[in-house]
């Protein structure tokens, strides 16, 4: 194989199921393919992959590089590492993304490390842009800008890697968002033998046992969610917040400082380091709008915010803003909402 340069991105599965953060990641892979002039292309490494590339097609996927092996699946380390490494060394990517899971945040850094590409983990956005090296002058064309909070949040940093390829970065599920582009696209697959990519001192850990817990808590696909933050005062504050989800129908969402303080569990965080929702309606109780809070919700079609300081960064970013404290206005809300639906 020769150098493509082209842009890539490692996909996770599990049950024979492609992770959304992975189909999510090809939609914008398309568009950042689509203005370099390159392929896009998707990277599987595991076991029973059997059309799996009928997944990865209709997002506008132009090449399936498949490495079944028994070994491969679940997970470890050192041979899914082993296998991008050696691939990317063959096939030179100008770009490489991934999710910020477990296993993007295991591998990534990995990869990066080992091929001295760098890595911007979390990113919240992902555009192609110039860059003119102020020490040097030397001027670079169509990088990959990898867009993130930075210093607590408090600045959005945009980070280029000018010289060193692989250009990689993570993203966060439900970050970008997820789209068909074809359901009839057809790209290529291309089988590779998993030997020529691992060694068998690779396979040293074996997975005996595995147990997946999955998540009780499904805020991401709710229609509505009423979240509260350290304006909430308590453990017990939000139980109000608790009645409203229930009365409208939604869920309850909490910001970093509320998780922090045991107001709520940490399933329930929504921001940066948490998780990034787009519901039909969010409602904020408390919440004062941290950058970081603000990258995970921004997207919701309406934004309610509650806050006795009329100045919270959130009201900038809110469609209604409700001054006052959450405990009088909460009640008032369920109130109403119930009396008006019957």
């Amino acid at each position: 194989m020769t150098d493509n340069n082209n842009l890539i991105v490692y996909c996770e599965y599990e049950d024979g199921k492609v992770a959304d953060v992975s189909l999510e990641l090809l939609t914008k892979g398309r568009v950042l393919a689509d203005r370099l002039g390159v392929k896009l292309e998707a990277v599987v490494i595991g076991d029973k992959l059997d059309n799996i590339e009928e997944q990865l097609f209709p997002y506008g996927t132009d090449v399936v590089y498949k490495v079944e092996d028994k070994r491969l699946y679940p997970y470890t380390s050192n041979p899914h590492a082993a296998v991008l490494i050696n691939l990317f060394k063959e096939i030179k990517p100008q770009i490489c993304l991934m999710g910020a899971t477990c296993i993007g945040r295991d591998l990534g850094p990995r990869v990066s490390s080992c091929l001295h590409s760098g890595l911007t983990a979390d990113c919240t956005a992902l555009e192609i842009g110039d860059h003119k090296d102020p020490k040097t002058g030397k001027e670079y064309t169509d990088l990959l800008y990898q867009i993130r909070p930075a210093f607590g949040g408090n600045i959005v940093a945009t980070i280029v890697n000018p010289e060193c390829r692989p250009q990689m970065a993570t993203v966060r599920e439900g970050v970008m968002k997820k789209e068909i582009k074809d359901a009839a696209y057809k790209g290529e697959v291309v089988a590779l033998d998993a030997d020529k990519y691992v060694k068998p001192e690779d396979f040293v850990v074996e997975i005996i046992d595995r147990h997946i817990e999955k998540s009780k808590v499904n805020i991401k696909n709710s229609p509505i969610i009423v979240a509260g933050g350290y304006g909430m005062g308590s453990k017990e504050g939000f139980d109000l917040l608790f009645d409203l989800a229930d009365t409208l129908g939604g869920e309850v969402g909490a910001s970093r400082a509320a998780v922090d303080a045991g107001f709520a569990e940490h399933d329930r965080q929504i921001g940066q380091t948490g998780v990034t929702v787009r519901p039909k309606l969010y409602i904020a109780c408390g919440i004062s709008g941290q950058i970081q809070h603000i990258a995970g919700m921004q997207e919701s079609s309406i934004i309610i915010s509650i806050n006795n300081d009329p100045n919270a960064p959130i009201n900038t970013i809110a469609d209604y803003v409700i001054t006052g404290n959450v405990e009088d206005v909460v009640p008032k809300l369920i109130k109403y909402y119930k009396k008006n639906s019957k």
